[in-house]
């Protein structure tokens, strides 16, 4: 068992002896927070610089992927050595994978150096968030939210703005680059700050639920992600890759039914809390990719506007997202975690109807309002369903429940990252294989023809065939808004398996 000494009087916030380490876990989040929005805007700087526009969603989906899978298994060593190794560790790996991301030199070694930025970030954010819980009452948490989610709203500002720069003026290499300053600061702050005791008691390690749970993820995604690109939808490799990734999925299912101390554990499925909250968790992850992957590359390639302008309009989401999650803690406490989470939903479904009503003519400005009642909508939505998670438990299985609701939104990003990435290459593949008359033989062959629109670095040949391509990358993000939608109904469903009535149940 692991417990903090950080933990002080009752008063919540930075006068308190736990303000200062509340600070640095705002650093560590800050972390995360600034490479998720730095990156969107730099996307099409960085197809034309390395290629690779149908490649591009795994900028996305391995980063997430490996984030999901190792969240568990830090949730387990959290309990075994504390939460402060554990914090170190993801820190020094996440630096790593910034240093790596800025010395690619091309969009397979981008991705695999994303993926080791990954592994560090899936201990960061869930370790975070597991210390609040820990230091905080269910009452004071509801301020605290707003604190750590207000990181994210500084990092929208600060992310989408430095990316842009960086993109226009110096290079898109130096969006990682920019991490390595922050990350030193917050290890510097954490390890002076931040003490805890750890009783030593025996556990086991459930590497073979680990391994068959990241294997099996990884194969679904990758075979969302490739399929009718590399190969056939109906094609044999496509079979193999499905259902291998199903079989190590149904063969996790039965080692964590076994397992002395599963990496997933069951029990959590048996809770209409948790199975409500970690659903909708995957909702939020899932439009949170959407609209980052694709509003820059809508901005930029079909409006016509800079990296920075894109930056601007994508940052109105994040700017929503901690304003609402600030008033979420009045209005659970008042109200109930579930019937908060519902409100959040019809604002969330209100936001990406908005972004379908997008046309190849609108402004900027609608684009971010867009973005902004999305953020609103999400942000009445995590911060709830969340608190309720780490509410009805006890602290011996905190780490748990918290751990699979990161692990879910994590998840929800990576399968969503994949399947709006089939969506748009679909899209994409069938107009160009079915151009018009007049463009017959003039388009360049594949998806990556795209990238002769975005920021401006290449040329495509004749104005009629950039219009051509733009109008295939507005249908792209069509379509994807579209699924968009789909997901916003699917969420409020997924809030209604939570009981309205929340208390606590001691594990």
């Amino acid at each position: 068992m692991t417990t903090t000494t950080s933990a002080g009087p009752s008063r919540v916030g930075f006068r308190s002896e736990r303000g200062p380490v509340l600070a640095a876990l705002m650093l560590c989040t800050g972390l995360v927070a600034l490479d998720s929005t730095i990156i969107a805007t730099a996307v099409p700087s960085v197809v034309s610089d390395l290629g690779g526009f149908s490649q591009f969603p795994w900028l996305f989906s391995i980063y997430l992927l490996t984030q999901a899978v190792t969240v568990p298994l830090y949730g387990k060593f959290a309990d075994v050595i504390g939460r402060k190794p554990v914090m170190f560790f993801g820190i020094g790996v996440f630096l790593l994978g910034s240093v790596l991301c800025g010395a690619a030199w091309s969009m397979p070694a981008l991705i695999a150096a994303r993926a080791v930025q990954g592994i560090g970030a899936g201990a960061v954010q869930p370790m975070s968030m597991t210390m609040v819980g820990d230091m905080y009452t269910v009452e004071e948490r509801a301020r605290v939210q707003g604190y750590l989610a207000s990181v994210w709203g500084i990092a929208a500002v600060i992310g989408p703005t430095l990316g842009g720069l960086f993109s226009q003026y110096l290079s898109w290499r130096w969006i990682f680059f920019v991490n390595l300053p922050l990350g030193a600061v917050a290890a510097w702050m954490l390890a002076r700050r931040f003490t805890e005791r750890v009783t030593r008691s025996s556990h086991r390690i459930d590497y073979t639920g680990a391994v068959l749970l990241s294997g099996g993820c990884s194969l679904v995604i990758l075979g969302l992600l490739e399929g009718g690109v590399a190969w056939g939808w109906s094609s044999v490799t496509s079979y193999l890759v499905f259902v291998i990734g199903v079989a190590m999925l149904a063969g996790f299912v039965l080692v964590e039914r076994k397992a002395a101390e599963p990496i997933l554990p069951l029990w959590v499925f048996g809770r209409r809390v948790l199975t409500g909250g970690n659903l909708s968790a995957v909702v939020v992850g899932a439009v949170m990719i959407g609209l980052s992957s694709y509003v820059p590359t809508y901005a930029e390639g079909v409006l016509g506007t800079g990296a920075l302008l894109a930056g601007f309009a994508l940052a109105a989401l994040t700017v929503g997202w901690p304003l609402a999650a600030t008033l979420s803690g009045r209005l659970y406490l008042r109200i109930g975690f579930r019937d908060t989470g519902l409100l959040g939903n019809v604002i969330l479904f209100v936001g990406v109807a908005l972004c379908v009503l997008l046309s190849p003519h609108s402004h900027v400005w609608q684009v971010a309002a867009a973005c902004f009642v999305v953020g609103v909508g999400l942000g009445l939505m995590a911060s709830p369903i969340l608190v309720a998670a780490q509410s009805v438990v006890g602290w011996e299985r905190r780490g748990v429940v918290t751990g699979i609701n990161m692990f879910s939104r994590s998840l929800g990003s990576a399968v969503g990252a994949a399947v709006f990435g089939a969506i748009a290459n679909a899209t994409l593949a069938d107009r160009f294989d079915h151009p018009p008359a007049a463009l017959a033989g003039r388009l360049p062959k594949g998806v990556d023809a795209t990238s002769l629109v975005l920021t401006g670095h290449g040329h495509s040949g004749s104005p009629d065939v950039a219009a051509y391509i733009r109008g295939a990358l507005f249908g792209a993000a069509h379509h994807v808004f579209i699924a968009l939608v789909v997901m916003a109904v699917l969420g409020v469903g997924a809030l209604l398996l939570m009981p309205r009535r929340i208390e606590q149940e001691q594990a």
